[in-house]
Formats: structure tokens, C-alpha cells, sequence
């Protein structure tokens, strides 16, 4: 009796590391879709983090996000990390950095996988290792003028 090989589509893609970046021009939903896009994928999960009006029972007037040097390469490091965890065909990952207001895009990350479970699990696995791991660091911006800092 032959072995039967898995398809090539159930296997992890060659470089499944499509696109990192963090940047202070806005974020492109469309540009990270695009990125994880693969036809051997049956499953795309992309979660957007966007500005929210209000933390902790404040009014949010808006925030900054500032990093370190090393950001780009402990990101790099998370996602390495992630597809050598899960059968990842194609990720993606990017986080904003400056002054954003309430409503802009502050991180959009996706995975792309053979089936729709994984492409989940490492989805939630990317977006919760980059805001625990990752050094970025939030300054929020209250109505009443009071500020804090988060994760610094």
C-alpha cells in the first residue's frame, strides 16, 4: 500500500512571513488582506484594533503609540514564532505608531491557513504575543486632561 502524502496546501507555505511593519502612515486593511492572500488557503482571519472612545469609565480624546528600536524585530520574532506553532500559510502584521484619534487603525494583523480553526488559533496567538511582547507603548489622552501611559 502507497503513503499518502498530505497536499501541499495542508503543509506550512515556504515564507508564510508576507508583510511587518510598524509605520506612522495609516494602516491599509485591504494592503494586509492582500498580503496573506493563498489559494491553498481555506481560512483568513484578520482582527483590526482600532481607537476607542473610552478606557477605564474615561472619555478617550486620543493617543499616541511610541516603540522601541527592537519593535520591528521582537514583531518579526512573535511571528516566526507563530507560524513555526501552526500550519500558517501566509501572515501578516502591522501597528501604528504617532498621534492617532479616535476611530484610526492602530494594528491589523491576519493569518491565512488550510483550514479555518488554525487560521483562527494563530490569528488570536499573533495579536495577543505582539500587544504582550511587542514593545509598544500607548499613550492615551483624556477629555479631563488627564494622560496615562499603557504597557510602558
Amino acid at each position: 500500500m502507497a503513503s499518502r502524502h498530505p497536499h501541499p496546501g495542508e503543509q506550512a507555505a515556504q515564507d508564510p512571513i508576507r508583510l511587518l511593519a510598524i509605520r506612522e502612515t495609516p494602516l491599509s486593511v485591504d494592503e494586509v488582506f492582500r498580503a496573506v492572500g493563498d489559494d491553498a488557503a481555506g481560512g483568513t482571519v484578520l482582527f483590526v484594533g482600532t481607537v476607542r472612545d473610552h478606557d477605564g469609565g474615561a472619555d478617550v480624546a486620543g493617543l499616541g503609540y511610541s516603540c522601541h528600536p527592537s519593535a520591528e524585530a521582537e514583531l518579526r520574532r512573535v511571528a516566526e514564532r507563530v507560524v513555526a506553532g501552526h500550519t500558517v500559510r501566509a501572515l501578516a502584521a502591522v501597528h501604528r505608531v504617532g498621534d492617532l484619534s479616535v476611530g484610526d487603525l492602530a494594528v491589523v494583523v491576519a493569518v491565512s491557513c488550510a483550514h479555518r480553526g488554525e487560521a483562527f488559533e494563530a490569528c488570536r496567538r499573533l495579536i495577543d504575543d505582539l500587544k504582550s511582547e511587542v514593545p509598544i507603548w500607548k499613550h492615551q489622552k483624556f477629555s479631563d486632561g488627564t494622560e496615562e501611559w499603557v504597557g510602558a
